[in-house]
C-alpha cells in the first residue's frame, strides 16, 4: 500500500510516517520503480506496536534502542525482553497511582452526596 493508505490505516500522518523512517523506526520500507514507498502489513503491525509503546508513555529512545535490538536479530531477545519488563513494571506503578487518584476522587464525590445541603423549598 501507498503511504496515503498506510498513513490512513495506521492513523499517523505521511509526515510522521517519514520521520518514523528518518529515525529509523521504520525500515526497509519496500519501494516502487518510481521510488514511492510500499508498505505491506508487517509495517503496520509494528507501527501499531510503536504506537502502543508511544501511547503508554516509553520515551521515545527507548523505542528507538528497542527498534536498534530488533534490527540486530533474534540474538537481541533478552535485551528486549529487559527493556519490555521495565516499560511494564514503570506502566503498572503508574496505574497503580492513577487508580489511587481515582479513589480519592470518588471518596471526596461521595462525600459531597452525602453531605449536600438541604435545600427549602
Amino acid at each position: 500500500m501507498n503511504i496515503s493508505e498506510f498513513s490512513a490505516l495506521t492513523g499517523l500522518s505521511a509526515h510522521t510516517l517519514r520521520y518514523y523512517e528518518k529515525l529509523g523506526l521504520l525500515s526497509a520500507i519496500a519501494r516502487n520503480r518510481s521510488g514511492h514507498r510500499l508498505y505491506r502489513q508487517k509495517d503496520a503491525d509494528w507501527v501499531t506496536f510503536i504506537s502502543r509503546l508511544k501511547a503508554t508513555g516509553m520515551p521515545l529512545q527507548q523505542i528507538l534502542e528497542y527498534a536498534q535490538l530488533r534490527k540486530a536479530g533474534d540474538t537481541t531477545f533478552p535485551q528486549r525482553q529487559r527493556l519490555l519488563s521495565e516499560h511494564r513494571d514503570r506502566l503498572q506503578a503508574r496505574i497503580s497511582e492513577e487508580l489511587e487518584h481515582l479513589q480519592a476522587l470518588e471518596n471526596k464525590i461521595r462525600y459531597y452526596d452525602d453531605h449536600r445541603p438541604l435545600t427549602s423549598s
